[in-house]
C-alpha cells in the first residue's frame, strides 16, 4: 500500500468509517494515484452516496495531498471451491474485524464446504445478544456480495462459553 493510500486509509478509520457502518455499509482504498484516491463500498447501496461529499470534504482536509475522491463499486472475488474459506477471511480481516474490533471482538473462518462460511466469533462477539444481527445484517450480506459462490453463513461459535459479551444478554 502506498503512503498515500495508506494515510486515507487512516482517516477512514478514525473518521469515517464509524458513520458509513452506522449507515450499513463498509468502505476502503481501493487505489491511490497522483492524489486522486478511489473508494471502494459494499453493504447497503445507498449509504454512502448522501454523505459522500462530506467524506471527500475530511479526507482533503486531513490528507493535503489528495485532489480528488473517487467512488467504485465493489468488484466480486473470485473463488474457487477449495479457497472459499480463504476469500471470505481476507474479506473479514479487511472490512469486518476492524470494525468489530471497537467492541473487542473478531470473527474468524472456520471451515467452508458446499458454498456454506462457518464462521465464530471471538471476543466481545463471542455471546453478545446482538452477534445475530451483526452476522445476519452486515456479515452475510458482505460475503454475499463479494463470493458469488457463497450459499450461505453458519454461525459455529459457542456462544453460551463467551465470557465476556459486549452486549450481554441482560442489555438486550
Amino acid at each position: 500500500m502506498s503512503d498515500l493510500a495508506a494515510e486515507v486509509s487512516a482517516v477512514l478509520r478514525r473518521s469515517i468509517l464509524p458513520s458509513v457502518i452506522a449507515r450499513g455499509a463498509a468502505i476502503r482504498v481501493s487505489a491511490a494515484d497522483d492524489g486522486v484516491v478511489t473508494l471502494e463500498t459494499d453493504g447497503s447501496p445507498g449509504a454512502v452516496l448522501p454523505i459522500l461529499r462530506r467524506i471527500e470534504e475530511q479526507i482533503r482536509a486531513a490528507v493535503p495531498g489528495i485532489t480528488a475522491v473517487r467512488l467504485a463499486a465493489p468488484t466480486a472475488l473470485p473463488s474457487s471451491p477449495g479457497d472459499l474459506a480463504g476469500a471470505a477471511q481476507r474479506i473479514l480481516d479487511a472490512e469486518v474485524n476492524p470494525a468489530i474490533a471497537a467492541h473487542r471482538g473478531h470473527v474468524a473462518v472456520d471451515s467452508a464446504d458446499g458454498g456454506w462460511i462457518r464462521i465464530r466469533l471471538d471476543g466481545g462477539c463471542q455471546g453478545c445478544s446482538l452477534a445475530e444481527v451483526t452476522i445476519r445484517q452486515g456479515i452475510e450480506p458482505l460475503l454475499r456480495a463479494r463470493l458469488p459462490d457463497m450459499t450461505g453463513v453458519a454461525d459455529v461459535t459457542d456462544h453460551e462459553a463467551g465470557t465476556d459479551p459486549f452486549f450481554s444478554p441482560e442489555k438486550r
